[in-house]
């Protein structure tokens, strides 16, 4: 098979590249930022001179809008696997163009979307190259201890750049602050249930649209409700959840923290920076007795990246409740979950003094990753969709 692929700065790709040789497949990768246009000329002029070496898909992680609507004009599959979320060009109109194959982690997202009668969209849990970590697992040597030895840790954003999202609403009067810290509040205490979107009711819509307008781009159909739910109430939640869960863990146990801004509000978690996807971050959950993962809230029900990458590695994954690890994965058994801080907590407790029982779960877990959520395995279901 020939596959065009088009990307820019993706977590992936590289692995991809590995899963289609091995398959046997010709992958072609162009590489622009011009992808994440809405409408772009010198994208459409890119992609008709690519075509001259005619694909028989087109490929991308996240969707693009570019890309689906030349997939549509030259009647070419396109593939798009979504591992982002919030990625607002989903809710775009081009998402129906019947080219489209848009496979979405996040089962409840693609039952929003099927349900409203989208039938371009495919429910599809991420993947690791377990080959590759395999590898990597081989060449361990004292240095990367130095580095990546850890009792817990943690990889990711904190969400606490100046100029966030949430900060640009400080001008909101007194009362809407209140009920929107209220509102997350509420939302931190449950797992599985995601209710900030229905409480944003049309008074405090009308506020926060007066502070800080938002319009959906030129083809979009994005609800203001849910761009403010996830962009900016959800990010200012996961920097209060992760920084009060890394300082309650921290008070007790080392924890390294693996991000791109200083964090001076937790003096006791080793901030060991930003770290690269590829060469460093697979030994990071090797070499931790646990591996945290506190997701974003816009992700209601799916399997986020950092999780798989974490199984694929070996790693034992401690995460807060997602519903779709139920269909893939077994609790207690694969994986552990907490449903509160405190319960985190207490976990940490349990498994940091019980290692044969957290060895034993995170080789299970590599197990089904090596079985079911390869790249390959991953390609080969995703292509039984196509009319090939």
């Amino acid at each position: 098979m020939k596959i065009l692929a088009w990307e820019h700065k993706n977590f992936g790709i590289e692995d991809m590249k590995e899963a289609m040789a091995n398959l046997g497949n010709d992958f072609r990768v162009i590489s622009t930022e011009l992808l994440l246009e809405r409408s772009s000329k010198e994208f459409d002029a890119l992609f008709e001179e690519a075509m001259a070496d005619r694909p028989d898909v087109v490929f991308s992680f996240n969707y693009s809008a570019v890309i689906s609507n030349n997939c549509n004009r030259y009647g070419i599959p396109y593939v798009a696997w979504v591992y982002d979320s919030p990625l607002l060009v989903l809710y775009s109109y081009t998402i129906t163009n019947p080219c489209n194959f848009i496979f979405l982690f996040d089962s409840a997202q693609y039952l929003e979307l099927k349900n409203g009668g989208i039938d371009t969209v495919y429910y599809m849990p991420l993947a690791a190259n377990v080959d590759r970590l395999a590898r990597m697992r081989a060449k361990i040597d004292d240095k990367v201890h130095d580095v990546c030895d850890s009792a817990i840790s943690f990889v990711g954003s904190m969400y606490n750049e100046k100029g966030n999202f949430y900060e640009r609403l400080e001008a909101l009067p007194d009362y809407v602050k209140g009920y929107l810290e209220g509102i997350m509040e509420a939302q931190l205490e449950v797992y599985g249930a995601n209710f900030i979107e229905e409480l944003l009711t049309t008074n405090i819509l009308e506020e926060i649209q007066r502070v800080l307008p938002y319009r959906p781009a030129p083809g979009g159909v994005e609800r203001p409700a849910r761009v403010y739910a996830d962009y900016f109430l959800g990010r200012k939640m996961a920097q209060i959840e992760r920084q009060r869960i890394l300082q309650m863990l921290s008070e007790k146990y080392p924890v390294k923290l693996f991000t791109h801004h200083a964090t001076p509000n937790l003096p006791k978690v080793t901030n060991m920076g930003a770290i690269d996807y590829y060469d460093v971050m697979p030994y990071v959950f090797m070499c931790s007795d646990i591996s945290l993962n506190i997701s974003l809230r816009s992700i209601r029900s799916g399997i986020p990246l950092r999780c798989m990458d974490i199984m694929g590695a070996g790693g034992f994954l401690l995460t807060n409740y997602q519903a779709d690890f139920g269909n893939h994965f077994v609790a207690g058994e694969d994986y552990v979950y907490y449903d509160s801080a405190n319960d985190c907590l207490s976990k940490c407790d349990y498994y940091l003094s019980h290692a044969s029982e957290r060895n034993q779960m995170a080789a299970n877990a590599l197990g089904k990753m090596k079985e079911f959520h390869t790249y390959e395995a991953t390609w080969k279901r995703m292509m039984e969709y196509l009319p090939l």
